[in-house]
């Protein structure tokens, strides 16, 4: 336990309403919902709510604040950055620690979900507290609140990393000195705010630059950019993971059954087999990488063929699927970016044919994409033709539907989408999926609502 005044010194904040002698775990938290009975309260400021609001009756041992209130705090100039400086410290303390970090263009929460799950799982790590955290846990908020869910007796924290602007990624690396660094792929989400796919590996790279001396690096080897991040950190031990026959890790034999990857892993010390229980053949790459990151910690094939046969999606909104009323559906609505688009249309594509019924794809708009918006949501829509989607729905975004693509239908919401839901039928497959901000698992949940009552209804038939 460590006291408040150790606290205030290190975020260079003023006790309020505290002796100093008062004790925390040292754990961040920020939901007042979900409170930690030692930790610390973030009081953030919003768009919509402001934190303070709910600090007097958030539990925890004490707030940071940037405003006195009528409850036990520390006062701080600015919230976020004392928890960034709180975090720091606080992971300076753990030296038995291994942080693993991730970041890549697509797949990072996936990809950190499968290391924890084998982590947890395997006979010679699961004794070794993970923390990895459900959700995509991967900024200057996240990361702290991550790393400070960890205690002397965790082994390993697994930790995404993403990046808005240049510097990003190697600030969030300073702060939790990971041991490892893996970077997925670099690809074109975020390309609106970093003008291009160069200065989007750039950015990646910062992760390879912030691991500890001596370190590993694992990267795909999926692009042109990503397996030549470590050429100047001659220190670092590379592991490269892929699909083209040359990497330490790599998959063989690829064949994909009801939307599902099995394939042959390959590593240094063998082979096994692996059928992943999440749908889509873009997650062999997610696997690979889970399977590096295992295989660097000393874990057995076995035991990392095992684990990922085993996984299933934790987080939300990530290719989950569920079959009502003889429909098959697919939940892809967390995010979306022009690659796990191509993904997710490839897989329902596929899961149709097999079940001999219809696709069809629910697709809002891909945000952050530039000046290359037009040309990127264009080429999504050719892309889907290409496949054989049988019905694209396009809501509030018409560019997908530019071209001749025969039985495509355009909504003004999601609201309006909602009248689609009777084109579709027993056997077909559909997918949900846009950016975040377009809230389409709403519009998921209203179809599986729409689904149950078909089926009342034929069952009172």
């Amino acid at each position: 336990m460590i006291s408040a005044s150790t606290v205030a010194e290190i975020v260079g904040g003023v006790l309020h309403n505290l002796s100093g002698e008062e004790l925390t775990d040292g754990s961040l938290f920020f939901d007042s919902r979900a409170p930690r009975k030692n930790g610390i309260f973030l009081a953030l400021k919003g768009e919509r709510v402001d934190g303070h609001d709910f600090a007097p009756n958030a539990g925890g041992a004490f707030a940071l604040l940037e405003r006195n209130l009528d409850c036990p705090a520390i006062i701080v100039p600015d919230v976020m950055q004392a928890a960034a400086k709180w975090a720091t410290f606080y992971r300076s303390t753990l030296n038995e620690l291994t942080v693993i970090g991730i970041t890549g263009s697509q797949g990072k929460t996936t990809t950190k979900d499968m290391i924890a799950h084998i982590l947890k799982t395997s006979l010679s790590s699961r004794n070794r507290g993970t923390v990895a955290p459900i959700g995509s846990y991967n900024n200057d908020l996240g990361l702290p609140v991550t790393l400070t869910q960890c205690n002397e007796s965790t082994g390993f924290c697994v930790a995404e990393m993403g990046a808005r602007h240049l510097g990003d990624i190697y600030r969030l690396a300073q702060m939790a000195r990971p041991s490892i660094g893996v970077v997925l792929k670099v690809g074109t989400a975020h390309l609106g705010e970093f003008g291009s796919r160069e200065a989007i590996a750039r950015a990646k790279s910062e992760l390879v630059m912030g691991i500890q001396p001596g370190g590993v690096a694992i990267l795909g080897t999926y692009d042109e950019f990503t397996p030549k991040m470590a050429e100047s950190r001659s220190d670092l031990k590379v592991i490269r993971f892929g699909e083209s026959g040359v990497e330490e890790i790599r998959a063989t034999d690829v064949e994909m059954r009801s939307g599902f990857a099995h394939f042959e892993l390959v590593t240094p010390h063998g082979r096994e087999a692996v059928e992943l229980g999440i749908a889509g053949a873009h997650h062999v790459a997610n696997a690979l990488a889970a399977a590096a990151v295992a295989f660097t910690l000393g874990l057995s094939d076995n035991e990392i063929a095992t684990g990922l046969t085993t996984f299933k999606p934790e987080s939300k909104w990530r290719m989950e699927m569920s079959e009502i009323a003889g429909v098959m559906i697919i939940n892809d609505s967390y995010n979306a970016n022009p690659e796990s688009m191509a993904g997710a249309l490839r897989t329902t594509a596929l899961m149709a044919q097999e079940r001999g019924g219809r696709s069809f794809a629910f697709l809002g708009t891909m945000h952050e994409l530039g000046v290359q918006s037009d040309s990127l949501h264009r080429e999504v829509g050719d892309f889907a033709a290409q496949l054989g989607i049988d019905y694209l729905v396009a809501i509030d975004e018409k560019r997908y539907l530019e071209g001749d693509h025969g039985d495509w239908l355009a909504a003004e919401s999601r609201d309006s989408a909602k009248a689609f839901f009777s084109y579709v039928e027993p056997g077909d497959c559909v997918l949900f999926k846009a950016s975040r901000a377009e809230g389409l698992e709403l519009l998921a949940s209203d179809f599986i609502e729409y689904l149950k009552s078909v089926e009342s209804e034929r069952g009172l038939a």
